[in-house]
């Protein structure tokens, strides 16, 4: 499956927070920029985001790809929630 085909089957706008920092998992209802966060936190392992969340390895992936097309606004959105815990 190429990235465009995961990116279809697994992401979806979050209908109460508008916007690509906001998207999450179809189904699991997980946010992307809280699976990239916790994939900075186990240095990028896909095996073990996805057996951590309880996902298909493709959602990491397709997380993966989302992330890099909407990178800036995940990384907003990332600084704006460790923000809160200062």
């Amino acid at each position: 499956m190429d990235t465009r085909q995961l990116v279809d089957r697994y992401i979806e706008p979050d209908p109460h927070r508008p916007g690509p920092g906001e998207a999450r998992l179809k189904t699991y209802g997980v946010p992307i920029w809280a699976l990239i966060g916790h994939m900075n936190a186990v240095q990028g392992r896909i095996a073990q985001a996805a057996q951590d969340y309880d996902l298909p390895e493709e959602a990491i992936m397709a997380a993966l790809a989302h992330y890099r097309d909407h990178r800036a606004a995940i990384d907003a959105r990332l600084e704006a929630n460790a923000a809160s815990f200062v």
